[in-house]
């Protein structure tokens, strides 16, 4: 059974937005960054019937990896015993061939691929520790070039992956230059909320909480600031995962205040109920615009 086909994900996301033919770069700094981000990504690939393949840092051992994952609970457990969830490793995958190439490496991915639908799941999603690299004592120049022209992997969207860095093991300039190369880029934790302002549009990312509602409000104050000649803005919310009721008061408050004769909320339609409920639309100069995921 083939995965729905769709257009990919760009820009930065949320994990829990992440989309089925997705490729996307997630970088951390430390031991225990990411690991929800690695758990919450399995988790979405066993709900919607993928297979999951976890290409953990070659120096966890297993038992770590599956610490990890919190396996082996009920569920993930029964995953892994049907081999709907697996732990190998990037050295593991291009066996019998000792060096990395490119092309080893896309074959390998496409059998797997295949391998999954033959097993009667919806496509193959993989995270992929780029510590492999130095395991492997790869060129940085090839893994880059596998990095940036990969497209024909994700071309059918029955291939998902993430691709993690340490940013204690790789230079400032590869770093820049895989966060380019990959199509859409992930919030570093679960719970994290990302702000962009560009002309007269304030994008936020991530989760509108308790712990990030002063951030929330300040972004959407200084959109408001930055388009008050214009007396428009969009709000852009279409990348948030969660809006609490708190943030959604917020917001409301700063749009009642505000001068601007035209204020634009694009969200999803879980985010539009939220804003509705606490009476969105009795604001005149709102306008709550919805989008699709």
């Amino acid at each position: 059974m083939a995965a729905a086909a769709g257009s990919a994900s760009a820009g930065t996301i949320p994990v829990q937005q992440l989309r089925a033919g997705d490729h996307a770069f997630a970088g951390y700094g430390d031991d225990e960054a990411g690991r929800d981000v690695v758990a919450a990504y399995a988790w979405a690939g066993l709900a919607n019937h993928e297979k999951v393949m976890v290409f953990a840092a070659p120096q966890l051992t297993e038992g770590e990896v599956w610490r990890r994952l919190d396996a082996p609970g009920p569920l993930l457990g029964a995953a892994r015993d049907r081999g709907q969830l697996v732990v190998s490793s990037m050295r593991a995958l291009i066996h019998p061939a000792r060096s990395f190439t490119p092309r080893r490496q896309w074959q390998r991915i496409q059998e797997e691929t295949d391998r999954a639908l033959a097993e009667g799941y919806r496509g193959l999603r993989t995270y992929i520790d780029m510590h492999w690299v130095g395991d492997l004592d790869a060129d940085i120049a090839v893994m880059m070039y596998r990095e940036s022209h990969a497209e024909h992997l994700f071309t059918d969207r029955l291939y998902t992956e993430i691709c993690a860095y340490d940013s204690r093991c790789f230079s400032p300039d590869v770093l820049a230059a895989m966060h380019r190369a990959h199509p859409c880029r992930l919030l570093p934790h679960l719970g994290a909320l990302h702000t962009e302002h560009a002309a007269d549009v304030v994008r936020l990312v991530g989760e509108a909480d308790i712990a990030t509602r002063e951030q929330f409000t300040a972004a959407v104050r200084e959109g408001l600031a930055r388009s008050a000649e214009a007396r428009r803005l969009t709000v852009d919310l279409s990348r948030v995962s969660f809006l609490s009721a708190a943030c959604s008061v917020d917001l409301l408050r700063l749009a009642t205040s505000a001068a601007h004769d035209l204020i634009e909320v694009r969200c999803r339609s879980a985010v539009a109920r939220i804003l509705r409920r606490a009476d969105a639309d009795h604001i005149p100069n709102l306008l709550i615009s919805e989008v699709s995921p």
